[in-house]
């Protein structure tokens, strides 16, 4: 046994082996120099896969140094002919981690084809000077202002993604030149962020007088869910009215509600909004309540009641305005305003066409009922016809006011 004992101590004595010799090959693999195995271009440009590489300063073959990722980025970058570069560190070889890829990702952005006149290089890529805009009309029609129609002009991604730099041209029944910014993140305590200022003209439908508004807005919106958000506005505002100058500062507040999956055409659904908004000297509150239940087949039942109130001491182009199709229809839209406008409405609603078709159409049959101040209620009742496809909505309403008389009611818009 003593024998054994001996022959192994010397066996280990004699024999020493090095922590190199002990190490397995991939531990050795990563101790031998790291080589530029490939370079891979990815990305939306035009620009030549060996034009990059020279931009890059970069070549197969060269060491690869920890500090090589960030040089090869600020060259791109330095070069001024990209908008995004992302440059990363791969492995071409689970067997042999020495061998690395360089992989460059590149956006060149909106750019045009030129021919140079060499005929090694015939074609090179232009960036565009001038900044992608994006365009949406702009076209509705209410019974109080009639006719509205004009561009909104928006620069994408202009701070950051996610936001537009937005300037609305509008003309006809409301005018409007303005400038807006308006951003929204998924995340965050502000779900959309909105600022701007602009210019306003439009007839008041009681009193046929030009108000001016010239305005400075902030808004910021939280989603707690798609259905329910909270928004804080602030403001500055100059309004004139009458031969009147007014100036004042604006702070509201407001809660909204809403799980219809198709507002042009809800079913099963809610829709509720609170407002407190206060202005010049005083305070507007604003309720207005929504539902809709499915009946037999594409029969809708819908009810709505809603309240808007104003101070006394608020001027008068700030008080709620009574009749048409924002309230009682059946009554003219500059009927009369006061200080508290009281109304509830009731509909059936029966598309004609199917709910998954893009141009859809159907027919509503309506009574409403409503008040202002302690004026006696006055009752409107009719039908209507509605065209909805994609972003255009159309209606038609006719209806007999109650004491008053027959009216049409048309309205309708463009929306993104």
């Amino acid at each position: 046994m003593w024998i054994v004992v001996a022959l192994m101590l010397s066996g280990v004595a004699g024999s020493p082996r090095s922590a190199e010799s002990l190490a397995p090959p991939v531990a050795r693999a990563f101790q031998a120099s790291e080589i530029i195995a490939d370079i891979q271009v990815h990305g939306n440009l035009v620009t030549t896969d060996e034009e990059l590489k020279r931009l890059a300063g970069v070549d197969v073959g060269t060491p690869f140094e920890p500090s090589l990722i960030e040089a090869v980025a600020e060259r791109l970058r330095a070069a001024k002919r990209f908008e995004r570069v992302d440059v990363l560190k791969r492995f071409a070889s689970i067997a042999d981690p020495s061998q690395i890829v360089i992989v460059i990702i590149v956006d060149e952005g909106r750019v045009r084809i030129a021919r140079t006149g060499d005929p090694e290089h015939p074609f090179r890529a232009v960036r565009n000077r001038w900044p992608r805009l994006m365009y949406q009309p702009i076209l509705r029609r209410d019974d109080r202002y009639g006719s509205t129609y004009g561009v909104r002009v928006a620069i994408p991604e202009t701070f950051g993604s996610n936001s537009r730099l937005i300037f609305p041209f509008a003309w006809g029944g409301e005018k409007q030149a303005g400038v807006e910014y308006d951003k929204t993140n998924d995340a965050g305590l502000l779900n959309r962020v909105r600022a701007g200022g602009s210019w306003l003209r439009r007839t008041h439908p009681v009193f046929q007088e030009d108000e001016d508004r010239e305005q400075l807005s902030l808004r910021g919106e939280h989603w707690f869910r798609p259905q329910f958000r909270v928004g804080v506005s602030t403001g500055w505002e100059h309004e004139s009215f009458g031969g009147a100058d007014d100036f004042f500062a604006r702070l509201g507040a407001d809660v909204v509600v809403d799980t219809r999956v198709d507002p042009a055409l809800p079913r099963n659904a809610v829709f509720a909004r609170a407002a407190w908004t206060h202005l010049a000297g005083g305070a507007q509150t604003e309720l207005d309540g929504r539902g809709y239940v499915g009946l037999i087949g594409q029969l809708i039942f819908g009810v709505r009641a809603q309240r808007i109130a104003a101070d006394p001491s608020l001027p008068v182009y700030l008080k709620p305005i009574f009749g048409g199709a924002a309230n009682v229809r059946g009554f003219s839209a500059g009927t009369m305003v006061g200080d508290t406008l009281v109304a509830a409405s009731t509909e059936l609603i029966l598309p004609l066409t199917s709910p998954l078709r893009i141009v859809r159409m159907g027919v509503s049959a309506f009574a409403d009922r409503g008040t202002i101040d302690d004026q006696p209620w006055k009752q409107g009742y009719g039908g209507s016809v509605w065209f909805t496809a994609a972003m255009f909505h159309l209606n038609i309403a006719v209806a007999h006011g109650r004491g008053s008389s027959t009216r049409v009611h048309v309205d309708g818009n463009v929306s993104f």
